[in-house]
């Protein structure tokens, strides 16, 4: 028999399990570089830039917008990585929890 109010204990511990989990995504780190290594941005969990290496062979006024392309690339390459980290440890974080239910998709809550 189905028991509501166990499922419903269930829910709640889930939902503590995934607001330490988003919790915890500040200290996750993700790269992404471009330029065959030449720009790399490290991004949080957050998906906040929080390094950004450029070598100094683009430090030319001549290479601005060469540079701003390989900035943006390398940034969108750390925040793509990030969102697979994240989603694996939320994943770590409620495996086991919930019953398999179909149609049940907790990918959003990142």
């Amino acid at each position: 028999m189905f028991d509501m109010m166990k499922m419903m204990g269930k829910m709640k511990e889930v939902q503590a399990k995934i607001k330490e989990a988003q919790e915890n995504l500040v200290h996750l780190r993700a790269e992404g570089e471009s330029g065959a290594g030449m720009v790399k941005a490290t991004v949080n969990g957050k998906k906040e830039l929080i390094g950004l290496d450029i070598d100094n062979d683009l430090l030319k006024p001549d290479d601005k917008e060469v540079m701003q392309d390989l900035i943006v690339a390398a940034v969108n390459k750390a925040i793509q990585e990030m969102d697979v980290k994240a989603k694996e440890e939320i994943k770590k974080s409620t495996d086991g929890m919930l019953p398999n239910i179909p149609g049940l998709d907790l990918s959003g809550i990142i």
